[in-house]
């Protein structure tokens, strides 16, 4: 095991150092704007997809099992989800209710991807196989699916939020144009 860890390239501990960082900034209460909200769920999801289109190709049967996974939480999201954003204190400003779960789903989408590398190194053989593919890809694409549910709960309650501070007179200063 030191192995894996020590022959890691310096870059993934950097990563890893980064969705910790975001993830302890996630979990406190903090204003927001509505491209900020989007950057961690574009962020999860890129490297989730260059995962499975590096290994197995974005038009294979991981790539199906990431679809399902991911549609399944995000519809649970969308429909049983709450959303955490609020009016900020600031006029067009939104507030964020701090959660762990993102930094907890981070950190999972990181350790399946370092999985997943280190299997394709140690049995290139299992790696290869279609079990393997729909289980890494679909425990993935679980991940994604809070982000990407929670991200649509919170930009429809943002759009709400920003119309009622209009229709009350407040003039949007700090929200980006959705």
């Amino acid at each position: 095991m030191s192995q894996f860890l020590t022959r890691t390239p310096v870059y993934v501990w950097a990563i890893l150092a980064f969705l910790v960082f975001r993830g302890v900034l996630a979990a406190r209460d903090r204003d927001i704007t509505m491209t900020r909200m989007t950057i961690i769920p574009v962020l999860m999801l890129v490297l989730s997809l260059q995962s499975i289109g590096a290994r197995y190709g974005l038009a294979s049967v991981a790539m199906v099992a990431w679809l399902a996974g991911s549609a399944a939480v995000a519809l649970q999201c969308w429909n049983f989800g709450g959303s955490r954003v609020e009016a900020g204190v600031a006029p067009g400003s939104l507030r964020m209710r701090g959660s762990w779960t993102p930094l907890l789903l981070m950190l999972a989408i990181f350790v399946i991807k370092y999985a997943m590398a280190v299997v394709q190194v140690v049995r290139p053989q299992v790696a290869a196989s279609t079990g393997f593919a729909l289980a890494s890809c679909g425990l993935l694409g679980l991940c994604n699916g809070y982000f990407l549910g929670q991200l649509a709960c919170d930009r429809a309650a943002s759009r709400r939020v920003l119309r009622g501070q209009q229709c009350n007179g407040a003039q949007p200063a700090m929200v980006d144009a959705v």
